[in-house]
């Protein structure tokens, strides 16, 4: 029985350590990414059970990132292949500092093949909480109706949906996101949106009115993250901002998925809300002082130094 499921595309990503244009960037680093597969990595890491899915191309780069999500304890048997369609990849093109450009070459991708008739019911609904992200809606049609079709699955069945928007520009028309987005947002038990993200879908900028307007579409949290500031949380009985740990940063990228992973461990913990966001912070704070996407993601011990306040982070000033 999987604690957890969760599903989505995950890619090859290429990235250089070179500051040049990619066209005169002759030697890559491999490595893989994907929102869904980061958070699955993060729970499994810290000892939860967890599956993820998708639909792979029946390609190299398909059996690489089946192979390497598996290698890191998440159940991957629900996977599909097809060889009607590539595996997806991207790269990362590094210019001046703190500059990066993103060249995605997903179009048409395996994953954007996925439909609702492919799910597993009973897979998904033996599990105790559904993470979905905005990202797998944007892919196409069928993944919309896809993830639609697990999230009211998962209401029948009493299974907590866990929602991030996770916004992408690139995949979305800004018109269709907003009304999607608060679509799924309206069947989840629990939101966990960026500043902007909040701002974008409720028109608030300040976290408490985001955050308030959010709770009104049925959830019953509502944790609006805040980067360097921590975030801040809202139910129906408690509210409250929890501080963030300080750290070095050194790579921003997977830090939200490393906090939905800390979410979720809490909850599955029977921890409270506010606790619940803390570790997620947590977590958060060690992603971004690492580079790649999950190599950061830590271990139950390694989180509950952090935790204690007997990790090195802790003496590293913003």
């Amino acid at each position: 029985m999987m604690e957890v499921v969760t599903f989505g595309e995950s890619m090859v990503l290429f990235s250089t350590d070179q500051r040049l244009p990619l066209e005169y960037v002759h030697q890559f680093n491999k490595q893989m990414a994907g929102a869904e597969s980061n958070v699955a990595i993060g729970l499994a890491k810290l000892g939860h059970t967890v599956g993820w899915f998708s639909k792979l191309g029946q390609d190299p780069f398909g059996r690489y990132i089946h192979q390497f999500i598996r290698g890191q304890g998440v159940d991957t048997s629900r996977c599909l292949f097809t060889g009607e369609a590539p595996t997806a990849v991207f790269f990362k093109e590094r210019r001046a500092a703190g500059h990066t450009q993103v060249y995605y070459y997903r179009n048409h991708s395996a994953a954007s093949c996925m439909t609702a008739e492919e799910l597993d019911e009973a897979y998904l609904t033996q599990a105790k909480i559904l993470h979905v992200t905005g990202i797998t809606p944007a892919l196409s049609d069928s993944c919309l109706h896809l993830v639609l079709g697990a999230m009211d699955l998962a209401r029948q069945h009493g299974v907590k949906i866990v929602f991030d928007p996770n916004i992408r520009w690139k995949l979305w028309e800004a018109s269709d996101a907003k009304d999607i987005l608060l679509e799924l947002a309206s069947k989840a038990d629990y939101i966990l949106p960026g500043l902007d993200e909040g701002e974008f879908l409720t028109g608030y900028k300040e976290p408490v009115e985001s955050a308030s307007a959010l709770l009104k579409l049925g959830a019953q949290a509502v944790v609006i993250k805040l980067g360097k500031d921590g975030a801040y949380y809202q139910t129906s009985a408690s509210s409250g901002y929890v501080p963030s740990f300080p750290v070095q940063e050194v790579d921003p990228v997977g830090a939200g998925d490393g906090f939905a992973a800390g979410f979720i461990s809490g909850l599955l913990r029977g921890e409270s809300i506010e606790q619940a966001v803390r570790r997620a912070n947590a977590i958060g704070a060690i992603v971004v002082g690492v580079n790649g996407d999950v190599e950061g993601l830590p271990t139950d011990e390694e989180l509950a130094r952090m935790l204690s306040g007997e990790n090195d982070y802790q003496n590293v000033k913003r």
